[in-house]
């Protein structure tokens, strides 16, 4: 009797389950995964880090970037060994799923869902103003520019993995380029002199020229030192999608903090150097405000703003793919809905992309808030961290034998470190917007009383993350035996 012959009808179904939900294998390179790392975040060097001025003055902000910089730093060594050993599309979740549970994986998730659904719908706003104060065709930002904005990239997602991967990636390095175009033009006019050019708080605790409102500024800024790192986790989402995954995600994930790193001390130097701190701790385009300080526009500044806008198109298009993927590994594993994960033709999430844009354009239309909607998503990307940093400690400490092809250097310690740091980060979150915070645990709330009520009784036992997951309990019985 051949083996086909024997297949039960509930196996058949299985394996008809997981046909319909199949992404398109080996897509993307080390080269391209770079790209996509660095696009996630690209955005945050043109706008938005600049406000931790007003919350910290420079020496706060630059301290909080340190320090952030390290949290992400510490945490992506950690992915990266993670995403060796687990190289499904779930990242975060699944890493979560394997040492922490269920519940841990849900929790983990539903965290990186937040900030991927929320950080694309800040963005789409700031696109739009970015093309009315361009006078780009005479568009107005509103609904209708959001509208265009989700259909025409949700399209080219659809479209294929490959094309989109391509796409951010020229969009990036138009944006990358003009930064350090940026960096040199405003090289001739900084001056050590106007880092501290913010007046003093003198009744904060510590205040100094540097620290103008005091140590607690350090902390307040904690937010604005990661919009220039934020985002750059999601490498491991497209796993599924990669040539050889334990190799690729590795490399790429350190290259992509490599990049951000350089860019962020570029520019945060150059932008507060060239006009002075004071001057754009408010802007909502700092690097066009510190090339005109006379106000008026030269070559050069619209050369970088019409660049800033490349930044947030890759930064907006990168986002999309990382939460299509993220809500498509939940819906698969049956802890979503499961029609959210099935693919198309060419193997395209398309529930799961078209149902965050639509939530995402919503949002942007009826809010018009995109540095409340960033706040929230700040807030359930540093809930993510902490768990994935304590994915990575309980793993090695639980499963010590676990083949790893990358391994994380200075092990637990290094990934302890992310974690301190993220609850650092988390609580930091309520110094900035309290409002934010508390929209984000209402989410949260709603979450877990669905996934407690109904969907942990219904996970996909053939999963991959489900799969990992039940592997590793066989393996522990055995050894207990």
């Amino acid at each position: 009797m051949s083996l086909e012959s024997t297949r039960t009808p509930a196996a058949e179904e299985a394996d008809d389950y997981l046909e319909r939900r199949t992404l398109r294998r080996g897509s993307a390179g080390w080269v391209l995964l770079t790209g996509l790392g660095v696009a996630y975040v690209v955005s945050g060097d043109y706008s938005g880090w600049n406000f931790g001025l007003a919350e910290g003055g420079f020496g706060g902000l630059a301290i909080a970037m340190v320090l952030m910089g390290a949290m992400y730093a510490c945490m992506v060594f950690a992915l990266a060994e993670l995403s060796s050993i687990l190289p499904t599309a779930g990242g975060g979740y699944g890493f979560a799923r394997r040492a922490l549970g269920p519940w841990g994986g849900f929790l983990t998730g539903t965290a990186i869902l937040i900030e991927y659904v929320l950080a694309p719908a800040a963005i789409v706003i700031f696109i739009g103003d970015y093309v009315e104060s361009l006078g780009l065709f005479g568009l107005e930002s509103g609904w209708p520019m959001y509208l265009v904005c989700f259909a025409i990239f949700l399209g080219i997602h659809l479209w294929g993995v490959g094309e989109a991967l391509r796409f951010s990636f020229v969009v990036t390095g138009i944006a990358v380029a003009a930064l350090i175009v940026f960096a040199l033009a405003a090289l001739p006019d900084f001056s050590l002199g106007s880092l501290d050019d913010i007046p003093v708080d003198s009744s904060a605790a510590g205040s100094s020229s540097w620290l103008p409102f005091g140590l607690l500024g350090i902390w307040a800024a904690f937010p604005f030192g990661m919009w220039f790192f934020l985002g750059v986790e999601g490498v491991p989402l497209a796993a599924e999608e990669t040539k050889e995954p334990a190799r690729t995600l590795p490399k790429a994930i350190r290259w992509s903090m490599g990049i951000l790193v350089v860019l962020a001390v570029v520019t945060f130097f150059a932008a507060a150097g060239a006009r002075g701190s004071a001057a754009v701790q408010e802007a909502g385009n700092p690097l066009v405000e510190a090339l005109q300080p006379d106000g008026k526009a030269t070559t050069l500044s619209r050369i970088v703003n019409y660049a800033g806008l490349a930044g947030l198109v890759a930064s907006f298009f990168s986002l999309i793919y990382a939460g299509s993927r993220q809500l498509f590994a939940l819906s698969r594993a049956g802890y979503l809905p499961r029609f959210l994960s099935l693919t198309s033709r060419r193997k395209a999430p398309y529930p799961g992309l078209l149902v965050p844009g639509t939530i995402g354009f919503l949002l942007a239309a009826v809010s018009g808030d995109g540095a409340r909607m960033l706040n929230i998503a700040v807030f359930g990307a540093t809930i993510s961290y902490a768990l994935m940093s304590l994915s990575h400690i309980v793993l090695r400490r639980r499963e010590p034998e676990l083949p790893r092809p990358y391994r994380t250097p200075g092990g637990v310690l290094t990934s302890s470190v992310a974690l301190v740091l993220a609850c650092a980060a988390l609580v930091a979150t309520f110094l900035v917007d309290v409002t934010a915070a508390l929209i984000a645990l209402a989410v949260y709330v709603v979450a877990i009383g669905y996934f407690g009520l109904y969907s942990r009784k219904r996970l996909v036992a053939r999963a991959p993350e489900e799969e990992f997951a039940a592997l590793a309990a066989a393996e522990a019985e055995l050894a207990r035996d």
